[in-house]
């Protein structure tokens, strides 16, 4: 590690502690102990271009643990995403600012994901790698990998113990999504303290039961181990990769390193100071960056474009050559498209007799499917009694790659977080689906749908106590106030086919609200 790096790195950790300080709350305690995973990932193996965020080949980062969101804010401000200035880190968790306590996807440049609630990130970077790996199906030619990059998160204990996580990570494994790759922050410490007060279990060895590669850093802090982790991790390409990053929470501040009290205060101006003279920095300065600190990450960025250029020269020959593949692509990236279903006198035409909308809804959804072929999507094992099957593709599995029905397996918060990353990482049209009962699962993750205004499609059969037989436990009653106390989230409980196909029309040509379709297993008259 040179002088410069190490001094970069620094630099991220003691911006982190300014803005925290500054705001009296936050969360000092990842930003410090990861800074230097965060570095070496971005500088070293990321390929991104802050004057073009969205850039299709870009590989995407989510930090899952989004209470260190000063790490990630400390990283987008020194690269330039946005122009995010230094007073908007001394902004940090205040009303309106640029830099809120958590990451919020489409609020500041560069986020890639809304994370706060532990884990999500972790669920939506499976359903980015999963989207990854259908795009690059679908546009990829011999000597023309326009879709070719990977899915980078991070997260800690708390990501671990969460349930979303095994759950997504069990697909993930079971799909062998070998462009996914995942940070895991061990630092072994709690806001409660030690993890070993309810968290014991071998996180390596189930992972390698998911089917993932796991491989050990030592030390978080060794640019080099980091580096060989994650080419190690690249070389794979048969399963997902969970890198075991060994870490000091609240590194370089003598008194809270290692300590629960780290996690989630700020450091006292005491700590501060010490901290900033532990790592060289003087600490009667705040917000300080040394002008060859910024020339470091400006030197990066010019390399970054040169791999932007060379892939800007390749689609442009690879829409030349193919012109029909230029056709889909816009197709698959124009929002605006799905609109022309108002008027499609077919997709509302039906046959006057009663039937369950859950049948209705199946029938529109093939019709969809057929006309729009980047609509995807499944069930959490349900695809049979919701009706969500495409009749007009195949199953994606590890397998086919292209193939546009889902099978989520009996995983209902992670299924609605995969969708929530098929729909951010752009180009597809995704829908989730399972019984409206167990709409009591995917909320958490719905709610997130709503916040970062994505409009994912949710899918609710067997409405109400019209499931009769299964009994209470299968009877949804509070469950649609429930999603209709959702900011942001539309809900339609359709009464005929006229009233399920706007639905569908609505849903599908939504730009920035989810969708909820709650929908009968028995018949209904068309009114």
């Amino acid at each position: 590690m040179s002088d410069l790096d190490l001094r970069s790195i620094n630099t991220i950790r003691v911006l982190s502690a300014d803005a925290i300080q500054k705001a009296k709350s936050g969360h000092p305690g990842l930003p410090l102990g990861c800074a230097a995973i965060g570095y070496e990932l971005f500088k070293e193996h990321m390929n991104h271009n802050p004057k073009d965020p969205a850039w299709a080949n870009r590989d995407r980062f989510i930090l899952s643990g989004g209470h260190g969101s000063m790490l990630l804010y400390s990283l987008l401000h020194l690269y330039g995403y946005g122009n995010l200035s230094i007073e908007d880190l001394k902004q940090f968790r205040q009303f309106g600012s640029l830099t809120p306590g958590h990451p919020e996807y489409g609020h500041t440049v560069g986020v890639e994901a809304t994370t706060g609630p532990l884990g999500a990130g972790m669920g939506m970077a499976v359903g980015m790698a999963i989207a990854q790996s259908h795009m690059a199906e679908v546009f990829n030619k011999d000597g023309y990998n326009i879709i070719d990059h990977y899915i980078y998160v991070l997260g800690g204990d708390g990501c671990m113990m969460e349930g979303i996580s095994s759950e997504a990570f069990s697909l993930a494994g079971t799909l062998g999504l070998d462009r996914l790759i995942v940070f895991y922050d061990s630092n072994n410490i709690s806001i409660e303290g030690s993890t070993d007060l309810a968290f014991t279990e071998d996180v390596a060895k189930r992972f390698e039961a998911f089917g993932f590669q796991v491989i050990e850093v030592a030390d978080g802090n060794d640019l080099d181990l980091i580096d060989k982790a994650v080419a190690e991790a690249k070389a794979d390409k048969e399963r997902p990769s969970l890198i075991i990053c060994k870490t000091k929470i609240g590194f370089g501040c003598p008194k809270k390193e290692g300590t629960a009290s780290a996690h989630g205060e700020p450091l006292g101006d005491e700590n501060l100071a010490e901290l900033k003279t532990n790592l060289g920095f003087n600490p009667d300065e705040f917000f300080h960056v040394d002008e060859e600190v910024y020339d470091n990450f400006k030197d990066i960025v010019k390399k970054k474009e040169a791999v932007y250029d060379e892939w800007q020269k390749l689609f442009a020959e690879y829409c030349e050559k193919y012109p029909d593949m230029k056709k889909k692509w816009d197709e698959y990236h124009d929002t605006d498209r799905f609109k022309d279903i108002f008027d499609d006198e077919d997709f509302f035409s039906y046959e006057d007799k009663p039937e369950a909308t859950r049948n209705v809804s199946g029938k529109l959804l093939n019709k969809l499917a057929a006309k729009y072929e980047n609509i995807l999507g499944g069930s959490a094992d349900l695809a049979p009694s919701n009706k969500t099957k495409l009749s007009c593709s195949d199953d994606y599995s590890k397998n086919n790659r292209g193939g546009r029905n889902f099978h989520f397996g009996v995983r209902e918060i992670a299924m609605t977080a995969i969708g929530n990353g098929m729909m951010l990482y752009g180009g597809l049209k995704a829908y989730v689906a399972t019984f409206f009962v167990f709409s009591d699962y995917v909320k958490p993750m719905a709610r997130l749908s709503a916040i970062m205004q994505i409009p994912l499609t949710f899918v609710f059969t067997h409405d109400s106590i019209g499931v009769g037989e299964d009994g209470p436990t299968h009877e949804p009653v509070e469950q649609l106030a429930m999603l209709r106390a959702l900011p942001g989230f539309v809900v339609f409980r359709p009464a005929d086919y006229t009233e399920t196909a706007v639905a569908w029309a609505y849903a599908i040509s939504s730009k920035n609200t989810p969708t909820a379709l709650v929908l009968t297993r028995q018949n209904l008259p068309q009114l």
